[in-house]
C-alpha cells in the first residue's frame, strides 16, 4: 500500500503543478480578447483567428485543470443524501463512482479522442472559418485533459482505500479549512498590512501586523 500511496502523491503533485500554471491560459485568452476588441474598434478589422485562439485557450485551461479540480474536491457534488451517511459509506460511494463511472468514461474519451488528435495533426486540417486556425491543438486537449483526470481519479481511489484500511487520512475533507474566497481575503489583508508603515500600527498587539 505504501508504494500506491507514493504513486498517489506523485499524481497529486503533477496535477498541482498543472493547475498552478494553467491559470495563465485564462490570462492569455483575456489579453487576446482585449487586443481583438481594440483592433476591431480602432482599425475596423478583425479575424476569426482571435476568436478561435480564445476558444482553444479556454478548452485547454478547462480540460487540463479537471484533475486539479478533482484533487481539491471542487467538482459539483449533490450531497443532499450523501452528507447524511456515515464517513465509511461516503468513501465506499466514492470508490464505486471512481471505479465504475469516472475511469470508464475517461477511457472511452481517450479511446476516441487520441486517434482523432493524431489524425488532425497528420492531415493539418484547419477550421472552416475564414482565417481560422489548425484544429489539432484543440483536439489534443481532450486526451491530455482526460488522462490527467483519470490519473487523479486513481489517486483519489488509492487514498480512499488506504483510509478504509486505516493507513491514510480522511480523504473527504477539503485540502484547506478555508474556502477560496476566504483565502483571497486573507491574502489581501496580509498584503494591505504589509504596506502599512510599522510605526502606524498599534503597539503591543503583534496580531494586527
Amino acid at each position: 500500500m505504501s508504494a500506491l500511496l507514493k504513486l498517489a502523491k506523485a499524481i497529486d503533485w503533477l496535477n498541482a503543478q498543472v493547475g498552478k500554471y494553467v491559470i495563465w491560459l485564462i490570462f492569455a485568452a483575456t489579453i487576446i480578447s482585449a487586443v481583438n476588441a481594440i483592433v476591431r474598434k480602432v482599425f475596423d478589422m478583425s479575424s476569426n483567428a482571435y476568436l478561435e485562439a480564445q476558444w482553444y485557450l479556454f478548452a485547454w485551461s478547462f480540460l487540463m485543470a479537471a484533475g486539479y479540480t478533482l484533487l481539491h474536491r471542487e467538482h459539483v457534488r449533490i450531497d443532499v443524501l450523501n452528507s447524511r451517511l456515515s464517513k465509511r459509506t461516503q468513501v465506499w460511494i466514492d470508490i464505486f463512482g471512481l471505479t465504475f463511472f469516472l475511469t470508464p468514461l475517461c477511457l472511452v474519451v481517450l479511446y476516441f479522442s487520441a486517434p482523432m488528435a493524431v489524425q488532425m495533426y497528420q492531415s493539418g486540417e484547419t477550421s472552416g472559418n475564414s482565417g481560422g486556425l489548425i484544429r489539432w491543438p484543440v483536439w489534443a486537449a481532450l486526451p491530455f485533459g482526460f488522462l490527467l483526470l483519470m490519473l487523479q481519479g486513481w489517486s483519489e481511489l488509492i487514498k480512499r482505500i488506504a483510509f478504509l484500511r486505516g493507513q491514510g487520512p480522511d480523504p473527504m475533507g477539503r485540502l484547506t479549512d478555508k474556502s477560496a474566497e476566504e483565502e483571497l481575503i486573507e491574502a489581501l489583508r496580509v498584503q494591505a498590512l504589509s504596506e502599512i508603515p510599522e510605526t502606524s500600527l498599534p503597539a503591543g498587539n503583534p496580531t494586527q501586523r
